[in-house]
């Protein structure tokens, strides 16, 4: 098994991914065992469409707590190094788009806790990679599945 993929993720991420594994193995776990227990006793299995969808549920329940447990075995923690005026993972960067002046901040994370909703961005990401050993005031180009712009760094920070 060695070179596993490495999942770059903070303490935090860490944390909510333990706090997820745990919930999965204690509570959900047992409530689909439940269902399966349940939907057997409605009889014939072959049939039976709420037995099909617990068994479903249970095979992805499992598949998660194998990947959740995969990621934190390989969890490589993003610690403060570096210099503080170049965007790197676990870093906050704020950009304005060009021309218009639109501003956007967005946290560089891993791929395990990336949610682009609460601005939270993967170093795999189109527009992490673009930002990625930059510095303030840097124009970059950007690619995104909305299209190209060119935005102006205008603040990094040490993600909270």
């Amino acid at each position: 098994m060695a070179n596993e993929k490495q999942y770059p993720m903070t303490i935090a991420g860490k944390q909510k991914l333990e706090e997820e594994l745990e919930h999965l193995k204690t509570v959900k776990r047992k409530e689909v065992v439940e269902r399966i227990k349940i939907a057997r006793s409605f009889g014939d299995l072959s049939e039976n469409s709420e037995y099909d969808s617990a068994k479903e549920e249970q095979g992805f329940v499992e598949g998660r707590i194998t990947t959740i447990e995969s990621m934190l075995r390989n969890a490589l923690i993003i610690e403060e190094s570096g210099a503080s005026d170049v965007v790197s993972l676990g870093k906050t960067v704020s950009f304005i788009e060009l021309p218009d002046g639109d501003e956007e901040e967005y946290t560089i994370v891993g791929s395990a806790e990336a949610d682009p909703f609460e601005g939270r961005i993967s170093n795999d990401s189109p527009i992490a990679r673009a930002l990625l050993g930059r510095k303030v005031d840097d124009i970059v180009k950007l690619i995104t599945p909305g299209g190209d712009m060119e935005v102006r760094i205008v603040a990094i920070k040490t993600a909270n």
